[in-house]
Protein backbone atom coordinates (compact mmCIF):
# COMPACT_ATOMS: atom_id res chain seq x y z
CA UNK A 1 0.00 0.00 0.00
CA UNK A 2 1.44 3.39 -1.04
CA UNK A 3 1.86 5.94 1.78
CA UNK A 4 0.34 9.30 0.89
CA UNK A 5 2.63 11.85 2.55
CA UNK A 6 0.56 14.84 1.51
CA UNK A 7 -2.61 13.36 2.97
CA UNK A 8 -0.83 12.48 6.20
CA UNK A 9 0.54 16.01 6.60
CA UNK A 10 -2.91 17.49 5.93
CA UNK A 11 -4.43 15.22 8.56
CA UNK A 12 -1.79 16.25 11.12
CA UNK A 13 -2.44 19.94 10.41
CA UNK A 14 -6.18 19.48 10.83
CA UNK A 15 -5.67 17.62 14.10
CA UNK A 16 -3.37 20.38 15.38
CA UNK A 17 -5.88 23.07 14.45
CA UNK A 18 -8.67 21.14 16.13
CA UNK A 19 -6.74 20.61 19.38
CA UNK A 20 -5.30 24.13 19.53
CA UNK A 21 -8.74 25.68 19.02
CA UNK A 22 -10.36 23.71 21.87
CA UNK A 23 -9.65 26.31 24.62
CA UNK A 24 -11.07 29.05 22.39
CA UNK A 25 -14.21 27.03 21.67
CA UNK A 26 -14.64 26.22 25.36
CA UNK A 27 -14.37 29.90 26.27
CA UNK A 28 -16.94 30.72 23.58
CA UNK A 29 -19.26 28.03 24.97
CA UNK A 30 -18.79 29.38 28.49
CA UNK A 31 -19.52 32.95 27.38
CA UNK A 32 -22.67 31.76 25.61
CA UNK A 33 -23.80 29.89 28.74
CA UNK A 34 -23.10 32.96 30.91
CA UNK A 35 -25.27 35.06 28.59
CA UNK A 36 -28.05 32.46 28.37
CA UNK A 37 -28.21 32.32 32.18
CA UNK A 38 -28.41 36.15 32.20
CA UNK A 39 -25.50 36.52 34.62
CA UNK A 40 -24.11 39.79 33.28
CA UNK A 41 -24.02 42.20 36.20
CA UNK A 42 -24.60 39.32 38.63
CA UNK A 43 -21.49 37.12 38.47
CA UNK A 44 -18.22 38.30 36.98
CA UNK A 45 -17.35 36.35 33.85
CA UNK A 46 -13.88 35.37 35.07
CA UNK A 47 -15.42 33.84 38.21
CA UNK A 48 -18.04 31.96 36.20
CA UNK A 49 -15.39 30.75 33.75
CA UNK A 50 -13.25 29.36 36.59
CA UNK A 51 -16.29 27.61 38.05
CA UNK A 52 -17.39 26.05 34.77
CA UNK A 53 -13.85 24.94 33.95
CA UNK A 54 -13.72 22.87 37.13
CA UNK A 55 -17.33 21.75 36.74
CA UNK A 56 -16.45 20.17 33.40
CA UNK A 57 -13.49 18.34 34.92
CA UNK A 58 -15.56 16.66 37.64
CA UNK A 59 -18.33 15.65 35.25
CA UNK A 60 -17.93 11.95 36.07
CA UNK A 61 -18.79 12.26 39.78
CA UNK A 62 -21.42 14.96 40.17
CA UNK A 63 -25.08 13.97 39.99
CA UNK A 64 -26.91 17.24 39.38
CA UNK A 65 -26.62 19.63 36.45
CA UNK A 66 -26.23 22.75 38.54
CA UNK A 67 -23.41 24.69 40.13
CA UNK A 68 -23.20 26.81 43.26
CA UNK A 69 -20.70 29.66 43.23
CA UNK A 70 -19.54 31.63 46.26
CA UNK A 71 -17.59 34.72 45.26
CA UNK A 72 -15.39 35.82 48.14
CA UNK A 73 -13.90 38.62 46.06
CA UNK A 74 -17.07 40.48 47.06
CA UNK A 75 -17.72 41.95 50.53
CA UNK A 76 -20.00 40.09 52.90
CA UNK A 77 -22.45 43.00 52.74
CA UNK A 78 -23.33 42.01 49.15
CA UNK A 79 -24.98 38.96 47.63
CA UNK A 80 -22.20 36.52 46.75
CA UNK A 81 -23.87 33.09 46.89
CA UNK A 82 -25.32 31.92 43.58
CA UNK A 83 -26.99 28.71 42.43
CA UNK A 84 -27.16 28.30 38.66
CA UNK A 85 -29.51 25.73 37.15
CA UNK A 86 -27.50 24.71 34.09
CA UNK A 87 -30.22 22.44 32.73
CA UNK A 88 -32.72 25.29 32.46
CA UNK A 89 -30.03 27.98 32.02
CA UNK A 90 -31.17 30.25 34.82
CA UNK A 91 -30.10 31.70 38.13
CA UNK A 92 -32.05 29.75 40.73
CA UNK A 93 -30.87 31.52 43.91
CA UNK A 94 -28.86 34.59 44.90
CA UNK A 95 -28.24 35.60 48.52
CA UNK A 96 -25.84 36.63 51.25
CA UNK A 97 -23.30 34.18 52.66
CA UNK A 98 -20.92 34.42 55.61
CA UNK A 99 -17.25 33.46 55.77
CA UNK A 100 -15.09 32.17 58.60
CA UNK A 101 -14.33 34.56 61.46
CA UNK A 102 -10.55 34.32 60.95
CA UNK A 103 -10.77 34.71 57.17
CA UNK A 104 -11.31 38.44 57.35
CA UNK A 105 -13.73 41.15 58.38
CA UNK A 106 -15.76 42.67 55.52
CA UNK A 107 -13.80 40.66 52.95
CA UNK A 108 -12.52 37.08 53.16
CA UNK A 109 -8.82 37.15 52.31
CA UNK A 110 -7.24 34.39 54.41
CA UNK A 111 -8.04 30.71 53.94
CA UNK A 112 -7.07 27.38 55.47
CA UNK A 113 -7.63 23.64 55.25
CA UNK A 114 -6.58 23.13 58.87
CA UNK A 115 -8.87 22.30 61.78
CA UNK A 116 -9.54 24.91 64.48
CA UNK A 117 -8.42 27.81 62.29
CA UNK A 118 -12.01 29.01 61.88
CA UNK A 119 -11.18 29.99 58.32
CA UNK A 120 -13.02 29.34 55.06
CA UNK A 121 -11.52 27.10 52.37
CA UNK A 122 -11.52 27.81 48.65
CA UNK A 123 -12.03 25.50 45.70
CA UNK A 124 -14.34 22.80 44.42
CA UNK A 125 -16.65 20.66 46.54
CA UNK A 126 -19.39 18.11 46.09
CA UNK A 127 -22.49 18.51 48.21
CA UNK A 128 -23.24 15.54 50.42
CA UNK A 129 -26.08 14.51 52.69
CA UNK A 130 -28.36 16.65 54.85
CA UNK A 131 -28.70 16.35 58.62
CA UNK A 132 -30.02 18.21 61.65
CA UNK A 133 -27.39 19.43 64.11
CA UNK A 134 -26.48 22.30 66.41
CA UNK A 135 -27.14 24.80 63.62
CA UNK A 136 -30.41 23.16 62.58
CA UNK A 137 -30.85 21.80 59.07
CA UNK A 138 -27.45 21.55 57.39
CA UNK A 139 -25.61 20.12 54.40
CA UNK A 140 -22.28 18.30 54.51
CA UNK A 141 -19.59 19.17 51.96
CA UNK A 142 -16.74 17.07 50.54
CA UNK A 143 -13.70 19.03 49.41
CA UNK A 144 -12.21 17.78 46.15
CA UNK A 145 -8.85 19.56 46.32
CA UNK A 146 -6.03 17.92 48.26
CA UNK A 147 -4.31 20.29 50.65
CA UNK A 148 -6.82 23.06 49.88
CA UNK A 149 -10.23 21.87 51.12
CA UNK A 150 -10.11 18.08 51.49
CA UNK A 151 -10.40 18.36 55.29
CA UNK A 152 -13.84 19.97 54.98
CA UNK A 153 -15.79 16.99 56.31
CA UNK A 154 -13.38 16.40 59.18
CA UNK A 155 -13.55 20.12 60.03
CA UNK A 156 -17.37 20.00 59.85
CA UNK A 157 -17.46 22.70 57.19
CA UNK A 158 -21.13 22.60 56.22
CA UNK A 159 -23.83 24.82 54.79
CA UNK A 160 -26.22 25.97 57.49
CA UNK A 161 -28.42 28.91 58.37
CA UNK A 162 -27.54 31.71 60.78
CA UNK A 163 -29.34 34.76 62.14
CA UNK A 164 -26.21 36.88 61.60
CA UNK A 165 -26.64 36.45 57.83
CA UNK A 166 -29.26 39.08 57.10
CA UNK A 167 -29.79 42.55 55.65
CA UNK A 168 -30.61 43.78 59.14
CA UNK A 169 -27.22 42.67 60.43
CA UNK A 170 -25.51 44.44 57.50
CA UNK A 171 -27.44 47.65 58.18
CA UNK A 172 -26.38 47.58 61.82
CA UNK A 173 -22.72 46.54 61.47
CA UNK A 174 -21.81 47.20 57.82
CA UNK A 175 -21.03 43.52 57.26
CA UNK A 176 -22.34 40.05 58.06
CA UNK A 177 -21.53 38.11 61.18
CA UNK A 178 -18.94 35.39 60.79
CA UNK A 179 -18.99 31.60 61.09
CA UNK A 180 -16.34 29.12 62.25
CA UNK A 181 -15.47 28.46 58.61
CA UNK A 182 -18.83 27.40 57.21
CA UNK A 183 -20.63 29.16 54.33
CA UNK A 184 -23.64 30.21 56.41
CA UNK A 185 -26.84 31.36 54.69
CA UNK A 186 -29.91 33.43 55.62
CA UNK A 187 -32.05 31.25 57.88
CA UNK A 188 -35.23 31.74 55.83
CA UNK A 189 -33.60 30.37 52.66
CA UNK A 190 -31.45 27.61 54.12
CA UNK A 191 -33.75 24.58 53.82
CA UNK A 192 -34.96 25.49 50.34
CA UNK A 193 -31.45 25.97 48.99
CA UNK A 194 -30.00 22.93 50.74
CA UNK A 195 -32.73 20.66 49.37
CA UNK A 196 -32.09 22.02 45.88
CA UNK A 197 -28.30 21.52 45.84
CA UNK A 198 -27.79 18.48 48.12
CA UNK A 199 -26.84 15.02 46.96
CA UNK A 200 -23.94 15.45 44.57
CA UNK A 201 -23.90 18.90 43.00
CA UNK A 202 -20.81 21.03 42.46
CA UNK A 203 -19.94 23.98 44.68
CA UNK A 204 -17.08 26.38 43.95
CA UNK A 205 -15.71 28.94 46.40
CA UNK A 206 -13.73 31.66 44.63
CA UNK A 207 -11.31 34.36 45.72
CA UNK A 208 -8.55 36.19 43.88
CA UNK A 209 -5.97 34.20 45.83
CA UNK A 210 -2.42 33.59 44.59
CA UNK A 211 -1.84 30.39 46.58
CA UNK A 212 -5.03 28.81 45.25
CA UNK A 213 -4.23 29.72 41.65
CA UNK A 214 -0.76 28.18 41.96
CA UNK A 215 -1.80 24.97 43.74
CA UNK A 216 -5.27 24.06 42.48
CA UNK A 217 -5.43 21.09 40.12
CA UNK A 218 -8.47 22.69 38.48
Amino acid sequence: MKFNTKAAVTLLILCFISVSSMPFRQEQDTALLWNECQLDGVIKFNVFKAAISGFRQIDNIKKKNLITIIDFSKPSSENRFYVIDLEHKKLAYKCLVAHGKNSGDLYADSFSNTAETFKSSLGFYLTGETYSGKHGYALRLDGLEKGINDNARMREIVIHGADYVSEEFVKKYGRLGKSWGCPALPSELTKEIIDFISGGSCLFIYADNKYYKEHSAF
